[in-house]
């Protein structure tokens, strides 16, 4: 049997689980840490005060178990091959921030410890895990990262051009060409929707929001499915932006997501795929777009909402630990309750558990519910095994793109080929 790797989410929230509530995470206090010490490695720049967030976890963690915890701040660039020597020499922290690209690889080394029976203790916390995170999480149907937060892309674009041509937000492709065309003739200086081609994370809603998939595993075998049909025709769409309307630019070819964000505050684009963590900075980085951006779930082909990848991260426990017991009670400290929603409030990203995103749900921020709509309705992952980092690394999907952006070759001739080498990737 196919098995789907890329789920939408569909969880609802779960008010009554009371998660939310508890002073952390935990509320028995089951560990006994009293004279014991955690180590945890944390990503640097997620959370722009993070030293005095995690200064107040240590110590609040301190005063429920008697631990000391001690944190480590590692940069993102340099992480991985921190990790793969940690790994090899035996030398891993008990805890750390893994992104959700590498908890599989992780996990298959051998480096982590399953967490399902510590999460299965704990009265509906299984049901409770945003499921783009906790699939992202899996590994052989065992959870090695338990989902910490979360941030997805979706539609933002310039609420005040809209507004001044009577345009809604678009909930079909169809709806996307239209306003495009009505932005492109009244506003012929701005990018109606600009296509960057070095933005992966960029592609992927247009395939699922056609149907189709990235890739699929059956009986361990992977196959990529860029050039299905369906797929192609999401792919088509989506090139066709910058090919057929001329909504982008010859140079957007080379963009990445950086690049397409820095065109929207310099006030050249009018509409774009981005984060749920980007509106506040793109203000900051232009003040007079104060009031003037709004934001929509991603529309699939006829409506509804086209699945957008999850990024964030877990936390997971490596199997170096001298006290599982303790270190599963910190995870849980941090990823659900009091701390797991301040760190989502000081971050701008989402919580990992459902029944967090409560207030998100219902907030009446334009810049805040359409995506926590996106996260908890189309919120999806990336094919979860350790060689999708091989993908990524070889950029197999952006160099799809960047070929049919410059015509180099056709939608067909390029899935095609962009399919092959993912599927070689993935099973080597």
């Amino acid at each position: 049997m196919k098995k789907r790797i890329l789920p939408i989410v569909a969880l609802g929230v779960t008010a009554s689980l009371g998660l939310a509530g508890c002073a952390g995470g935990s509320d028995n206090g089951s560990a006994d840490g009293e004279g014991q010490t955690l180590s945890v490695w944390i990503m640097q720049g997620t959370n722009p005060d993070s030293t005095a967030f995690l200064d107040e976890v240590a110590e609040a963690f301190n005063a429920e178990t008697g631990a000391t915890v001690e944190f480590e701040e590692v940069q993102w660039a340099d992480a991985h091959d921190r990790f793969v020597t940690a790994i090899a020499g035996g030398t891993t922290p008990d805890i750390a921030e893994t992104g959700t690209t590498w908890t599989a690889e992780f996990a298959d080394a051998g480096a982590l410890l399953a967490l399902d029976e510590y999460v299965d203790a704990e009265d509906g916390l299984r049901d409770d895990l945003v499921e783009g995170l906790a699939v992202a999480g899996t590994y052989d149907e065992e959870l090695y990262g338990m989902p910490w937060y979360a941030g997805v892309r979706s539609l933002v674009y310039r609420a005040d051009i809209f507004e001044e041509l009577g345009l809604e937000a678009p909930t079909s492709w169809d709806e996307i060409i239209s306003a495009g065309e009505a932005i492109q003739a009244a506003h012929p200086e701005m990018m109606a929707f600009p296509v960057p081609g070095d933005a992966e994370f960029q592609v992927y809603p247009w395939v699922w929001g056609a149907g189709g998939e990235v890739a699929t595993e059956e009986g361990g075998e992977w196959t990529s499915e860029l050039d299905s049909a369906a797929s192609q025709e999401g792919i088509q769409f989506y090139t066709d932006l910058a090919t057929e309307y001329g909504f982008s630019s010859a140079g957007a070819t080379t963009w990445k997501e950086t690049d397409l964000r820095d065109a929207f505050t310099q006030g050249n684009v009018a509409m774009m795929l981005s984060g749920s963590w980007t509106p506040a900075s793109l203000v900051e980085a232009n003040p007079d777009l104060e009031g003037k951006i709004g934001a929509a779930v991603i529309p699939g082909k006829d409506g509804g909402i086209a699945p957008s990848v999850l990024g964030g991260s877990h936390l997971s426990v490596f199997n170096t630990t001298d006290n599982a017991d303790l270190a599963w009670e910190f995870v849980e400290f941090m990823t659900t309750g009091e701390y797991a929603e301040k760190w989502a409030e000081q971050t701008g990203y989402f919580p990992g558990v459902a029944s967090a995103m409560e207030e998100a749900l219902a907030s009446t921020d334009p810049l805040v519910a359409p995506f926590a709509e996106q996260m908890v309705d189309g919120g999806a992952s990336v094919p979860v095994t350790p060689n999708f980092g091989a993908v990524q690394a070889k950029k197999t999907t952006n160099a799809m793109m960047q070929s049919i952006l410059s015509g180099q070759k056709d939608v067909a001739t390029a899935t095609k080929d962009a399919a092959a080498e993912m599927t070689e990737l993935l099973n080597q």
